[in-house]
């Protein structure tokens, strides 16, 4: 059998991972449950990552098969102290002769241009963006987690639909059809039950309620497609700022790569975001193609595995 590598792709609400060969050829992928990284629950993370590579190898007919690299793009890890804690769980599973943990959208970015130049944004769960200019310089804007970043992820248009709701059942605020649809897709039976529901929810959970907006906000709902155009915004600042950083302004030509849940080819608040582009970032053309992080994480484990054979 030849070297193997495993990719793996860690977000809020799954984790996908891929088995290839030392050609890059896909030999078995598999996936679980979300695995983004909790400062406080590291260990957490590791075992659902240890669980899914073990998954893809069992498809492979590669049980305890050791690959000689595993890549880990994972949420969570934008800082060192985050990364080198799941570097370290991860090295005790033993899934790998050499283990890599980098953030999600240094992956998805290696996936949508390579060691190209462009801008690439992630909504899904979370929401962060990651560039590379013509000089080669990196950077990123956003993706400080669900306390206090997040700006137009699914978590953060959520929250703010539970806000909304219970503004209106305080009258604060103008009936909406968000309430009502939240409440189902809750199967709760009145608004002062979210109280006790948001407490528990993880981001995961309060993501959930974003295709609930954004089914309400195509219905001509005003209060709901005040939240998605308020999303649309945050989300195109993230792409105005790394072009103001990497490519001098925002109407420089920089290629851009959307993925993420919210931003599958198609999804409403893609097409709106597209949109507002053309005047928020006018020199963004968008990459058409679609972004596999968990291919960009076997890409690196392959330039990993070439570097280490030379």
């Amino acid at each position: 059998m030849h070297a193997m590598v495993v990719g793996v792709d860690g977000g809020g609400t799954k984790t996908r991972a891929v088995l290839a060969d030392e050609r890059g050829n896909h030999l078995a992928e598999a996936t679980g449950a979300g695995s983004a990284v909790h400062p406080t629950d590291v260990e957490r993370s590791a075992g659902v990552i240890a669980g899914v590579v073990r998954d893809t190898l069992e498809r492979a007919g590669q049980s305890g098969a050791m690959p000689r690299v595993l890549c880990v793009g994972v949420a969570g890890v934008g800082r060192e102290p985050e990364r080198q804690a799941l570097w370290e769980a991860l090295s005790d599973h033993k899934l790998a002769d050499e283990v890599l943990v980098e953030p999600d959208y240094a992956v998805a970015l290696d996936d949508a241009f390579g060691d190209g130049v462009g801008v690439l944004l992630v909504a899904g769960t979370g929401s962060s963006a990651f560039g590379r200019g013509p000089t080669g310089t990196t950077a990123r804007s956003g993706g400080w987690g669900p306390v206090i970043g997040d700006e137009g992820s699914g978590m953060w248009i959520g929250r703010r639909a539970l806000s909304v709701v219970a503004a209106a059942a305080d009258g604060r605020e103008p009936e909406t059809a968000l309430a009502g649809a939240v409440l189902t897709a809750l199967e709760l039976s009145n608004a002062t039950q979210l109280i006790s529901w948001a407490a528990s929810a993880s981001p995961a959970m309060m993501a959930t309620l974003a295709p609930v907006v954004l089914t309400v906000a195509a219905s001509g709902d005003q209060r709901a497609n005040s939240i998605v155009s308020m999303a649309v915004e945050e989300l195109s600042l993230h792409i105005r700022a790394l072009a103001r950083q990497l490519f001098s302004d925002e109407r420089a030509s920089v290629p851009v790569a959307l993925t993420g849940g919210l931003l599958q080819a198609g999804s409403p608040l893609r097409k709106r975001l597209e949109h507002r582009l053309k005047t928020a970032a006018p020199g963004a053309h968008i990459h058409a193609g679609d972004v596999d992080a968990a291919r960009g994480a076997v890409r690196r484990a392959l330039k990993q595995l070439a570097a280490r054979a030379r």
